[in-house]
């Protein structure tokens, strides 16, 4: 059986975007870490490939830890947060859904946005 080995690294800050697969894995990352941004995301979305390096360089960079919800695997999971759009990213803080922004952000409006809650 296949461990999730970023989710072994620290309850903290992950150094790489953690993959997530039903709402039980995204609420145990939100429980585990003070701040997680989650990019929901679809394959053949050309906005999504544009955004990958930036959410990458986040879950280095930043305290925060950074999830990616496949949208076409998690239908019913990108339905429970309102996702009608992607990319969408979802920012939780202290295990609450705290800001949503729909569509491609800048690394710079992000790491702001990430350092209202962990700083």
């Amino acid at each position: 059986m296949a461990t999730d080995t970023a989710g072994d690294a620290g309850i903290t800050t992950t150094s790489e975007p953690l993959h997530i697969n039903g709402h039980s894995k995204l609420d145990e990352i939100v429980a585990e870490h003070d701040v997680v941004l989650t990019d929901f995301y679809a394959d053949w979305c050309g906005p999504c490939q544009m955004l990958e390096p930036v959410v990458e360089h986040l879950a280095v960079e930043t305290n925060a830890a950074v999830a990616k919800v496949d949208v076409d695997a998690n239908q019913q999971l990108a339905s429970v947060y309102g996702v009608r759009g992607v990319p969408t990213l979802i920012l939780f803080a202290d295990g609450g859904q705290v800001e949503e922004i729909v569509g491609v952000q800048g690394e710079e409006q992000l790491r702001s946005l990430i350092g209202r809650y962990t700083e």
